[in-house]
């Protein structure tokens, strides 16, 4: 089935224009099926979501692209500045912020749950979040095959920048699965190690 999901969460990123975080990162995942692996959007509101953040962090590197504030206000690509700040730079500057507001509004309204707001003040942790699922059934199976890899082939002819790959949401990270399930999970070894003595 083709699914639709989507949460909010602890505010952790400011609205447009703001310095203190009033909006989740209220992550959005769309998954269409397809045979030789679904094509799977699943993004955070923020260009860089914190657990990337983290982990850009861990590894001591910069992130590619600016990906928030540091403390004086100026866009930065050190991952420990914005975490610091707690403000993430919305993906697509005001659209996102339009789109994490209104994916909090849905995921409240519809679900009867906690808005962000309330997710923020009852909570330092994050704990409960408002979730929405939404699954459609498509009957006709091979059209939607055939239609899934007619607009995938079209958007991958795209003449590439600088010798890159096109690729399509969820693409790489069926490449890392595949990658994985033959050769196994790489991980780190200063996490995996503390794993061990608990």
């Amino acid at each position: 089935m083709i699914g639709i999901c989507f949460t909010n969460t602890i505010a952790n990123v400011p609205p447009w224009g703001g310095i203190e975080p009033r909006l989740g990162n209220n992550p959005l995942v769309i998954a269409v099926p397809r045979e030789v692996g679904n094509v799977v959007l699943d993004m955070a509101m923020s260009q860089y979501s914190y657990g990337k953040l983290h982990e850009y962090k861990a590894k001591g590197k910069e992130l590619l692209f600016d990906g928030g504030f540091d403390v004086k206000g100026n866009l930065t690509k050190a991952p420990a500045d914005i975490i610091e700040s707690q403000r993430a730079l919305p993906i697509g500057f005001w659209k996102g912020s339009g789109l994490s507001l209104m994916l909090d509004l849905l995921a409240t309204l519809l679900s009867g749950g906690q808005s962000t707001a309330k997710i923020t003040q009852a909570n330092e942790r994050e704990t409960g979040v408002s979730q929405v699922f939404i699954c459609f059934y498509q009957d006709d199976k091979s059209t939607t095959e055939r239609l899934v890899q007619e607009i995938l082939e079209y958007t991958k002819s795209s003449r590439a920048e600088n010798g890159n790959n096109i690729s399509y949401p969820g693409e790489n990270t069926l490449k890392t699965r595949l990658d994985n399930s033959r050769n196994g999970i790489p991980v780190d070894e200063e996490i995996w190690e503390r794993v061990l003595k608990m």
